[in-house]
């Protein structure tokens, strides 16, 4: 949902949503007749807060995107307050409903237009400001590429979009939609008992919005007056009423519903492989739910997007005491003019604890033969479902296994567009991809049903879609993951995963506790941050320590002592060759030997060991450093065959290690070098306690307080679990003994 969307002649886009300029008063007539006056006004960005923070009382919605991907997603931000009209439909009855004297002006505009599509299907107002019909099921059958025209409330929405239809690109209906519409169109077989106050739909018409295009770097207020029948609502107040309120922390919250048993996710997976291996199913993604608390919906999103960006970022106050807040990955559909667009997401691992850890689960994921299929088969359903309303021809796939990083997982998107038929709109492209395939599963129907027979609840909003609906003809949803569902202060929080005949069930599992994670952590870190003592300041092993660096014309030794700084240490660093006198001066604890080219010999290594000797300072020695403590110590360098210069290499502890403590029997370190030292020629006194190979990795002689390795803690190729960082940390707290 981005705003940072222009069209070109063919009307297509960059970004999520069209941007208008356009401060200033505009005026509009619709093609229902309804008059419209448009006032631009630039606004103080900070207020988009405080309208969110609104939004915990009343009615009101927030929408952003934190994520920029060209040609997919750019940064906004927009948000609404007392709406004065909304629409809300539970199975086949939709209501419109004024909030407020405003929307009394526009309910006989939209009273009109649910009756246009329920014939003479009106029901009793259940209050004055109300208008309600019950769609008819069909009498006939259609087609599957009439499938879209088939009679249920959208056709009202249909109807109602209608009668507002202008240019106005920020004018619309903003809300949610549930996952149960979908049954209007597929026969499910219902087994799980619905809530007397589900609802399936729930859209705002707000009158007033706050626009914030970070692209353009504007923040204009568009405020609309109407003029409908006669009447109009200049002069009317924008307030509603207050919805039921948000639980203050502390006493009287109901209990929280039990958590997921452990195992159980992993049987309904153990289940789905059977209906994977008889031709049942292709794929399916059931969920399961988690739960916390939330004392404020509107603080607990503001939390959310700032430690989660994601494109599709959402707070609705839907009223009756209903809250969705979420950081949706997965673009729903988008309509932009007759291109529709998606962006199927399949294919999930965990992020790394660094960057190089990030790169490695990547390679991982991109060479997953069981990651590509689930993306396979998700986008070749989603391509079947824009066939059924689209140009022949004209669906494609513009974007193949992208990578898009969250703040704990990292996930393969594809990119698909196609060009509506004549005749179709932007609903027929929403209700082709009911409900995407990257929330139920193939073939679609028996996926549904799958999930209908073995989830524990019904899915109310998960797996739907929230967004707007643009009375110019636009759309722009995404889906309804990532999401919390919030009454009476708790926190309802369903994840799923895309099972495949290759799903490991413990995996899978593990992977629905991920994805649940980040809204997990998010609502409890207010309570966690208020619970926990400040931490007192612990003593970094390096604290009080002079280190003297001995630069060997090498090219990291400013990281290396960038590494020593970060844990405390004063580092003072010196050019190879001067003179022993500053060894007294300087009164360094611990003398660190850094890398370098060349040999030992070209700079004088063996003489400065011996005046270290002398003065029996501890010494740290890095590559050539390591090097030069074997040639002192009697001990011999060879030749590699092939140089290993920024290369990964797989170091092996071969024994007890004090220098490296708390590293695994195995990891990854940066090489950069030619010459080396076998194990059994390490020199006098000191014990090889890692290698890769043949090659002596790490040499110990605690006697003498002499400790190095061969490979690079510095480098970023050693940097997975700060292991090189650990080693740094190792040497200093040694020193200190």
């Amino acid at each position: 949902m981005d705003p940072g969307q222009r069209q070109d002649a063919a009307g297509r886009g960059s970004g999520n949503w069209s941007t208008a300029s356009d401060e200033g008063e505009a005026h509009f007539v619709t093609a229902g007749g309804v008059r419209i006056t448009r006032t631009g006004t630039p606004f103080d960005r900070a207020l988009l807060e405080q309208v969110a923070m609104q939004a915990d009382q009343r009615r009101g919605g927030v929408l952003s995107s934190g994520m920029e991907y060209p040609g997919r997603y750019s940064r906004w931000h927009m948000a609404y307050v007392d709406p004065c009209l909304e629409v809300v439909a539970a199975g086949r009855r939709i209501a419109a409903r004024a909030l407020n004297e405003r929307g009394l002006v526009l309910l006989p505009v939209a009273g009109a237009a649910l009756h246009r599509a329920a014939g003479d299907s009106g029901l009793p107002a259940s209050s004055p400001g109300e208008v309600a019909v019950v769609i008819p099921e069909p009498a006939s059958s259609f087609t599957e590429e009439q499938r879209s025209r088939r009679p249920t409330v959208f056709s009202a929405l249909r109807e109602v979009v209608a009668a507002f239809a202008s240019p106005e690109q920020y004018l619309g209906l903003y809300g949610a939609f549930g996952y149960d519409l979908a049954f209007q169109f597929e026969a499910i077989r219902l087994s799980l008992p619905r809530p007397a106050d589900q609802r399936d739909l729930v859209l705002h018409l707000p009158d007033e919005i706050y626009v914030l295009d970070r692209k353009r770097e504007t923040a204009i207020q568009y405020s609309y007056e109407f003029e409908a029948a006669g009447a109009s609502t200049v002069g009317l107040l924008r307030l509603t009423p207050a919805t039921c309120d948000s639980p203050a922390p502390g006493g009287g919250l109901a209990p929280l519903p039990p958590q997921p048993e452990p195992g159980r996710y992993a049987s309904v997976v153990a289940e789905a492989k059977k209906r994977f291996a008889c031709g049942d199913l292709f794929e399916v993604v059931p969920g399961h739910t988690f739960y916390g608390r939330c004392d404020s919906p509107a603080a607990f999103y503001e939390r959310l997007r700032h430690r989660n960006p994601a494109p599709y970022e959402f707070f609705f106050n839907l009223g009756e005491g209903e809250y969705l807040v979420g950081a949706s990955p997965e673009m729903y559909v988008r309509v932009t003019g007759d291109r529709v667009e998606t962006c199927p997401i399949s294919g999930t691992i965990a992020r790394g604890e660094d960057p190089l850890g990030d790169a490695e689960n990547i390679r991982t994921l991109l060479t997953s033969t069981k990651e590509e299929s689930e993306l396979t088969m998700c986008t070749d359903v989603d391509r079947n479902d824009k066939s059924r309303v689209c140009v022949p021809g004209s669906v494609r796939v513009i974007g193949r296994r992208q990578i898009e990083m969250y703040s704990r997982l990292i996930h393969t998107v594809d990119h698909v567009e196609g060009k509506l038929l004549a005749g179709f709109d932007a609903l027929d492209a929403f209700l082709t991809h009911m409900w995407a395939v990257t929330v139920t599963g193939a073939p679609k129907t028996w996926a549904m049903q799958f999930i209908e027979d073995h989830e524990d609840s019904p899915r109310r909003w998960y797996g739907g879609a929230v967004g707007t609906i643009g009375f110019d003809g636009s759309m722009n949803t995404g889906l309804t993951l990532r999401t919390a569902h919030i009454r009476d202060g708790i926190a309802a929080v369903r994840a799923g995963a895309t099972l495949l005949f290759d799903s490991d069930p413990a995996s899978e599992e593990r992977e629905t506790q991920i994805k649940s994670r980040a809204l997990l952590e998010t609502l409890n870190s207010g309570r966690l941050a208020a619970a926990q003592p400040a931490d007192a300041a612990g003593q970094r092993p390096g604290d009080g320590l002079r280190v003297l660096l001995v630069d060997h014309q090498d090219s990291f030794v400013h990281t290396l002592g960038d590494y020593f700084r970060q844990h405390g240490a004063n580092v003072t660093t010196l050019r190879y060759g001067f003179g022993p006198a500053l060894l007294d001066e300087l009164a360094p604890h611990l003398v660190v030997l850094s890398p370098g080219p060349g040999r030992p010999s070209d700079f004088g290594c063996d003489a400065l060991l011996t005046e270290l000797d002398t003065r029996r300072l501890p010494v740290f020695g890095v590559c050539l450093g390591l090097q030069a403590m074997v040639e002192h110590a009697g001990g011999t360098l060879s030749l590699l065959g092939e140089p290993s210069h920024g290369k990964p290499g797989r170091v092996r502890l071969c024994g007890p290690s004090d220098l490296l403590a708390g590293l695994p029997e195995e990891f990854i370190a940066a090489r950069y070098h030619s010459l080396y030292a076998r194990p059994h020629e390490a020199g006098r006194g000191f014990t090889v306690t890692a290698t890769t190979g043949e090659v002596a990795m790490a040499i110990e002689n605690p006697a003498s307080a002499r400790w190095a390795v061969q490979f690079h803690p510095e480098s970023i190729l050693t940097a997975a679990g700060r292991t090189g960082h650990q080693v740094v940390a190792n040497v200093l707290s040694l020193c200190r003994a």
